[in-house]
């Protein structure tokens, strides 16, 4: 990461940076009205530390969004390279319905940046959906899901996770759908005995 000057940002610069994208992400997931005051003594750092990092609300709700997607996306390659193309498959799915319950509940705030600045120019879907083909890949290349499905078909049979209300206990529910997802690709792969 650098610093507005240009260079490289100093470490405790940055897990301020890490630390206020963290508190916000969970303070605008419940109300997209928090005050930014809030959200900087929650993070432990002071106004002028959150405003250096983020000029305006708009700013760090972009920001917020845009560093949650990253997190998600990055962490396909990183499953990879511990786990099995199933089960790497299986734990992202986890993350992505972390990610898809935290964009519901920042929802309100992002529509209220869109509105104000005409949004963000991508909405992440493109990096979230080549995770979900590279994932995809590995699997076929293994042989450990159904030769067939594409990245569409995965979105599809996981598209039940946005009717899953956020504010009760969603965690069963998400986990025992995205299991019966996962059971339905696994069926029919040519790698499972």
């Amino acid at each position: 990461m650098e610093s507005r000057t240009g260079g490289p940002q100093r470490s405790d610069a940055q897990r301020n940076r890490e630390r206020i994208l963290e508190v916000a992400l969970v303070e605008l997931s419940r109300s997209a009205e928090v005050p930014m005051s809030v959200i900087a003594k929650k993070a432990g750092v002071g106004q002028g530390t959150l405003y250096r990092n983020f000029p305006n609300r708009e700013a760090l709700v972009l920001e917020a969004y845009r560093h949650e997607v990253q997190q998600l996306t990055d962490s396909a390659v990183e499953l990879l390279k511990t786990r099995e193309p199933d089960e790497a498959l299986r734990a992202w799915m986890d993350r992505l319905a972390r990610f898809i319950m935290a964009k519901t509940g920042l929802a309100d705030a992002l529509r209220q940046v869109i509105g104000a600045t005409g949004g963000p120019g991508s909405s992440g879907y493109s990096l979230v959906y080549g995770s979900i083909e590279f994932l995809l890949d590995a699997n076929h290349k293994a042989g450990t899901i159904r030769p067939d499905v594409t990245a569409d078909d995965f979105l599809r049979a996981v598209a039940g996770i946005w009717q899953i209300d956020i504010n009760g206990d969603w965690h069963p529910q998400v986990t025992r759908l995205l299991d019966i997802v996962m059971d339905g690709l696994r069926a029919g792969a040519p790698g499972r005995q």
